[in-house]
This record gives structure tokens, C-alpha cells and sequence, in this order.
């Protein structure tokens, strides 16, 4: 049953052409008796004719229904004009009503809805009910002219509810639409993310253990407890460096098992005296100082804050010289908590910090500026009027959670 269903439904012009014959047969049959005398006003010939033109407006009303409307109308008026009384044929103005009303153009619409309250009037003119009285007629007029009314009813009907499951069906399109734009900008942005993650962790320690490493080199032979103290700052430093990537690198894992004691906390406010230590381990005299009263603060502004520190130490090491030192400078305002990074060194190059740079360096200053974005702060990087290079940022503070 369900595939003869499935195939009706594919095939809806065979349908329709099924239901015409039928009609026809049936208009046939409605017009003559059994010895072929008509049965109806007007030709045979003629009737037949016009049956045959409205049951093929019943075959093609889903093709081209506007243009079976308007035959319908003039097969009507030549019904009126050469006094064929109403046959089975007339049905399908039924149809053609619903069928319009339903799919047709708005125009063809509204051309049935007023041709089917005005056709039983008509007809009842033309061809008047005998010995009634004006009040049956009326009576007559307007049980004739509920079927028209209906039909265009329920095909009205039917184009509402196609277009509200079109509408539905475009809005859950766009959300599925924007939910993979959403998606893509998420992946974007966690890519980003990682990515300014990855930078300033290894750019950082990198820098550390080529110094260490130098250094060692350097006193191998005049001072070996130097050079293995200086192979020690470089495997520490290296196994902060891997478990911080693992921690990053963790977060893309999918479906992997991943020991608890492979990762490390995010660093935090605090911790920076920690990386200053390391940094004058490494060489580089560096004055930290915190003015203020210390206070917990959101994860973000934290993270931030370290990794701004981080970077701005990393680019003294890299650009600064040889006999360049710094100072770090962290101060608590009741609604901010501002940074000061400077050396006294010989500064980056003026195109570092300009976009980037054309060669496609700089990438900590830009990563800077995108963290604190991120938070709704505020940077300042440039050179210093004496010399040397200045970072100034402001983050601003909410109570933590």
C-alpha cells in the first residue's frame, strides 16, 4: 500500500488524467440516455465539446493553472451562450477554484474566488428552478454557492500552510547557517588562542635556554660548576616549556587518554615573581616591584597579565643586547591593574612593533594587543625617549568568582 502511496505521489499529473477521464466518462453518461437522445439543453455535439474541455482543465490544473482557470471561465460563458445546461463536467470548477487558490497567482486567486460566488447565481438566471418560488431560488443560489466558497477556502488554506512551512524551513536553514559561521569563528578563535599560547611559552623559554646555553659554552672550561649549573637552568627550563605545550596541545586531543600530572596550571599573577627569578638566572638583571594591595583576580586578567610580562622580558633578551637590564613594575588600582615593562637596552627594530612588521615578525607585540583586547584593556609599546624599549598596559578588574 505504501508504495502504490509513493508512487501517486510521484507521479500527480498520471493522477490527475486518471480523475479527468472519469469525469468525463461520468459527463457523458449525465448528457445522453441509453438510446443517445440528449438529455441536456442545447447540441450533444457541443455539450460533449465542453465536457471535454473541463475535464482536461481536471488533467492539466497543476501544470498550468491560471491558463485552466481561464478556460474554465470561457467554457462556462459558452455554456451560458449556447444554453448547455450544467453537466457532472462542471466539477471541476471546484477544482480549478481549490487548485488556484492554493498555488495559482495571487490575481488568478482572487479571479476564482469572485467567478465561484457569482457562478450559482448565474446559472440559477439562466436556467431558473420551475415552479419555485424567489425564496427557494435564493435558497437554491446560496446552497450552490457554499461548495464554491469552500473550495477556495481550503486552497487558501493550503497556500498559508506551505508558506509557513517554507518560512520554517528557511529559518532553520539560516540557523544552521549561522551555527557552522558561529563554529567556524569559535575554531578560529580557540586556533588563535593556542596559537599566542604556543608563542609566548616557547619564544620565552627558547630564549632562556639559548642564553643558558651560550653561558655554558662560554665558561665550560674555565668554570665547570657555572656550566653545569647553566645545564641545569636549561633542562628545567625545558620541562616547563613541554608541560606547558602539553597542557596547550591538550585541549586539541581528541579521544586520548591524558595523565593528570602532564599538565600544569595556568600561570597567574603571582607567578611572575617566579619568571623574574628566572630571567635574572639567566642573566638578566630585572627589578620587579608591586605597589598596591594584591587581590584575587578574574583567570583572564591574570593569564594576561603574566603572559604580557613573559613576552615583554622575552623581547629584552632578544632585542636588547648584551648588558641590557629591566624592571617590572605591577600596581593595584582600586579598578585597574597596570604594567610597566622597560629596558634600558638598545630596543627593537621600529618595524617590530609597527603591524608586525613586513617580514612577518613581531608576532608577540600583536599577540599582546589581541590578549588585552580580550579583556578591555589598554597597551602602549614603543621606545623609550632616553632608550630602550617601554610596554604600558592597563587591565581592568572585576571581583573574581
Amino acid at each position: 500500500m505504501q508504495r502504490l502511496y509513493d508512487f501517486l505521489r510521484r507521479h500527480p499529473i498520471g493522477v490527475d488524467g486518471f480523475w479527468a477521464l472519469i469525469l468525463f466518462g461520468i459527463a457523458c453518461v449525465s448528457i445522453t440516455r441509453v438510446n443517445g437522445v440528449s438529455d441536456t439543453h442545447g447540441s450533444l455535439a457541443v455539450a460533449l465539446v465542453l465536457c471535454a474541455a473541463m475535464s482536461l482543465v481536471v488533467a492539466l490544473r497543476r501544470l498550468m493553472p491560471e491558463k485552466m482557470l481561464l478556460l474554465t471561465i470561457a467554457g462556462g460563458v459558452a455554456q451560458l451562450v449556447l444554453d448547455v445546461e450544467l453537466t457532472a463536467a462542471n466539477f471541476s470548477m471546484l477544482v480549478i477554484i481549490y487548485t488556484v487558490a492554493a498555488t495559482g497567482a495571487r490575481w488568478s486567486s482572487r479571479l476564482a474566488l469572485f467567478g465561484g460566488l457569482g457562478a450559482a447565481a448565474i446559472a440559477q438566471v439562466r436556467w431558473p428552478v420551475l415552479e419555485t418560488s424567489l425564496l427557494g431560488r435564493v435558497a437554491i443560489v446560496v446552497f450552490q454557492t457554499v461548495p464554491f466558497a469552500l473550495a477556495w477556502v481550503l486552497g487558501d488554506s493550503m497556500r498559508t500552510r506551505r508558506a509557513y512551512f517554507e518560512q520554517l524551513e528557511e529559518r532553520a536553514s539560516r540557523l544552521e547557517k549561522e551555527r557552522e559561521a558561529q563554529s567556524k569563528v569559535a575554531v578560529a578563535a580557540e586556533r588563535a588562542r593556542i596559537a599566542r599560547e604556543l608563542h609566548d611559552v616557547v619564544a620565552h623559554n627558547v630564549s632562556v635556554m639559548v642564553v643558558q646555553a651560550d653561558g655554558a659554552a662560554y665558561v665550560l672550561d674555565a668554570a665547570p660548576d657555572q656550566a653545569k649549573q647553566a645545564l641545569e637552568t636549561i633542562s628545567s627550563t625545558g620541562r616547563q616549556a613541554l608541560a606547558e605545550m602539553r597542557r596547550l596541545l591538550g585541549v586539541l586531543r581528541t579521544g586520548e587518554h591524558v595523565e593528570a600530572g602532564e599538565y600544569v596550571p595556568q600561570p597567574d599573577v603571582e607567578q611572575i615573581e617566579d619568571l623574574v627569578e628566572q630571567c635574572r638566572g639567566s642573566g638578566l638583571p630585572v627589578d620587579f616591584k608591586v605597589e598596591g594591595t594584591p587581590r584575587p583576580l578574574p583567570s583572564g586578567v591574570e593569564l594576561t597579565a603574566y603572559r604580557i610580562v613573559q613576552e615583554a622580558l622575552t623581547n629584552t633578551r632578544k632585542h636588547g643586547g648584551p648588558n641590557a637590564g629591566a624592571s617590572v613594575r605591577l600596581v593595584y588600582f582600586d579598578d585597574g591593574l597596570g604594567l610597566l615593562v622597560e629596558d634600558d637596552g638598545k630596543g627593537a627594530p621600529h618595524e617590530l612593533y609597527e603591524d608586525g612588521g613586513v617580514d612577518g615578525r613581531g608576532h608577540g607585540l600583536i599577540g599582546m594587543r589581541e590578549r588585552i583586547g580580550m579583556v578591555g584593556g589598554t597597551l602602549d609599546a614603543g621606545p623609550r625617549p632616553g632608550g630602550g624599549f617601554r610596554i604600558s598596559a592597563l587591565l581592568p578588574l572585576k571581583p573574581a568568582h
